[in-house]
């Protein structure tokens, strides 16, 4: 189980592409079994496309690569914080901050 979930926004805090590396960007889809999440707006990568029906023009197409979940850190009120987990009076288990022990979610 990740700590992080689609539509969290996150920080990348390592990787290959120097370039991503400090940028933030929502959460659009995590690959849990193989451990990548896609990240709005970062790691971008050319594609190049033959005419098609649905891409009459073809050409190159820029979209984002999936990056490891390692290399991603929530961002909790314009800070990247590590997130734990706690159970609350009624029983219920909720995501924390533990910058600052605010509950997540």
């Amino acid at each position: 189980m990740t700590k992080i979930k689609v539509g969290d926004t996150v920080r990348v805090i390592a990787g290959d592409t120097e370039k991503s590396k400090g940028k933030e960007g929502k959460v659009l889809k995590i690959d849990h079994e193989k451990g990548k999440v896609l990240v709005e707006g970062v790691n971008k990568v050319t594609k190049h496309a033959k005419p098609s029906a649905q891409n009459q023009t073809g050409g190159r197409i820029e979209k984002e690569a999936p990056i490891d979940i390692s290399n991603v850190m929530y961002v909790h009120k314009g800070k990247p914080t590590r997130i734990g987990f706690k159970i609350t009076e009624d029983g219920k288990k909720v995501r924390v901050a533990k910058s600052t022990g605010d509950v997540i979610d």
